[in-house]
């Protein structure tokens, strides 16, 4: 499958959308989910434009998940959460609904977290959260 260069994550990348961001670097992308499962809920996306996890090439996978690992410490500290759900969909047949592969983090139980968000949530404590979290980072 082609790479949709139009998908709304690509977009973020290259900044015609914006996002709350968490955490970037060179080859990486940390920010806050517009519709979250749960307070805290962060997306981690490789810059490298790849629609699937298959498509990723393996060097770039590896060190994404690195970053993924890094954010997971960062919200477990800054919000005192006892679990995080790490969920990483592949195709649309998986529930991907952004063709751009990317990992959820979210703070919660697997037992309590339902479909997918369908509104946003509060802009003001979506801030408040990524605020929490990148003063985690920045003590890492």
């Amino acid at each position: 499958m082609a790479y949709d260069d139009q998908n709304i994550f690509a977009k973020i990348l290259t900044g015609e959308l914006p996002a709350l961001k968490v955490y970037e670097d060179d080859q990486v992308l940390a920010f806050m989910d517009i519709m979250p499962q749960a307070d805290g809920h962060t997306l981690v996306i490789p810059k490298a434009p790849a629609t699937t996890l298959l498509d990723l090439d393996p060097e770039i996978a590896a060190y994404t998940i690195q970053v993924v690992q890094k954010i997971a410490k960062a919200i477990e500290s800054a919000l005192d959460a006892k679990g995080i759900v790490l969920m990483q969909l592949s195709g649309a047949a998986a529930g991907q609904t952004v063709p751009h592969v990317h990992f959820h983090l979210i703070p919660s139980s697997i037992h309590q977290l339902g479909r997918h968000a369908a509104t946003p949530g509060d802009p003001a404590v979506i801030q408040a959260f990524a605020d929490k979290i990148k003063a985690a980072l920045a003590t890492q």
